[in-house]
């Protein structure tokens, strides 16, 4: 029999929702704590627009090409995509209507990137992104400075039980030039095993002098002395050294691991990489608990004329965090019915210390069903 009522479509696409009030006044100040710590350091905001051009998104061959959800513009008839990252406008800024701007420069961003589809991780299509990037140099001052930043920014929004896993996202490439040398075409498949952590294909490959490179894991100051004590002719030496540099700026405010060979996510980036996880409460269904909230690193960021530059930064994802309870109020603000014909100058007076004023639109609104606590006599707050 044929249902004569059929379930209406969902009101929103698959991995879209909405926020309600709790969740994005949540959003609001967990996103207004960590640009506070931005701006301090003197990283300047900058806001790109929600879409752009399909190609400066991405280009064709890029993994992220098939990320991009696409439409096309009735204006300019090209097609245009949803940014699904932000790093990459930052980048378009940098080099084109900012690129006379002294360097290093210092650029922050928040705001709101759409996938075409979501991970296995992370249901959601939708999520906040907010980074900063130092533009014009990969030093290691910029990068502790920005990793620094990264782990004090994320304490001011109240993330608790930060880790920063380091990584050598070239590792590979800059061992098999000289000091470790792979046989011909071998280099790709000795990345994807050292990623994957697979021991057993490391000879098969011709690549057993690497076996070391995977007990160099782990805790920082443990998997630091394992790599210094890979002989790799003194290649390494300029990395240990920056990896410790970047140990002694956040070990007192994080913990600190080392995972030398982690590429996934680092496609782009070298020298040193971060990622940023936090420990939180789960939820009543359980999902929450050790999240990935972020990574970052050094990369290299090219203008139109063929000129490279330098640069490092970082991407956060607080999502998960601020849906497990991150940036919630500690309680609800006091709210005050302002009854119809109210003292307009006492009302201002007490929003501005601070008072949530909610005003009668009829006689008969009930202050307690508007959740008010408080009504407002003559010139004072009453409790209800």
């Amino acid at each position: 029999m044929t249902d004569s009522h059929p379930a209406p479509p969902p009101l929103l696409p698959e991995g879209l929702r909405d926020r309600l009030p709790d969740e994005a006044e949540a959003a609001s100040r967990v996103m207004r704590a960590l640009i506070d710590v931005f701006a301090g350091h003197g990283y300047r905001r900058v806001a790109p627009p929600i879409a752009e051009f399909r190609e400066t998104l991405a280009a064709e061959g890029d993994a992220s090409a098939n990320s991009l959800l696409r439409f096309t513009d009735p204006v300019s008839r090209r097609t245009l995509a949803i940014r699904p990252d932000i790093t990459r406008q930052i980048g378009r800024i940098a080099t084109s209507s900012m690129a006379a701007q002294p360097r290093p420069m210092r650029l922050c961003y928040a705001g709101q990137v759409a996938k075409l589809a979501a991970s296995t991780l992370w249901p959601e299509r939708e999520m906040m992104q907010i980074g900063a990037e130092l533009i014009g140099s990969d030093a290691v001052t910029a990068v502790c400075e920005i990793a620094k930043m990264a782990v004090d920014a994320l304490a001011a929004a109240g993330v608790a039980d930060i880790s920063v896993d380091l990584t050598l996202p070239d590792l590979v490439d800059t061992l098999a030039v000289h000091a470790l040398p792979l046989p011909d075409g071998n280099l790709d498949a000795v990345r994807a095993a050292l990623d994957a952590k697979d021991a057993g294909a490391l000879p098969w490959l011709g690549a057993s002098a690497y076996l070391p490179l995977l007990a160099a894991t782990g805790d920082f100051d443990t998997a630091i002395e394992r790599l210094a004590s890979i002989d790799a002719a003194g290649v390494l030496a300029g990395r240990i050294a920056a990896l410790r540099a970047v140990n002694a700026a956040i070990s007192g405010a994080a913990r600190v691991t080392l995972d030398p060979t982690e590429r996934h996510g680092f496609e782009y980036q070298s020298g040193i990489g971060f990622s940023f996880f936090a420990q939180y409460p789960a939820d009543t269904q359980g999902r929450f608990g050790a999240f990935s909230i972020g990574r970052g690193g050094s990369y290299t960021i090219s203008h139109a004329n063929g000129r490279s530059e330098a640069a490092v930064g970082f991407s956060l994802y607080p999502d998960p965090l601020i849906m497990a309870g991150l940036g919630r109020s500690a309680g609800e603000a006091a709210r005050l019915f302002l009854p119809i014909g109210h003292d307009v100058r006492a009302a201002d007076t007490l929003r501005a210390e601070g008072w949530v004023t909610i005003a009668a639109l009829s006689p008969d609104d009930d202050p307690l069903a508007l959740g008010c606590t408080h009504v407002l006599d003559g010139v004072s707050a009453t409790k209800v």
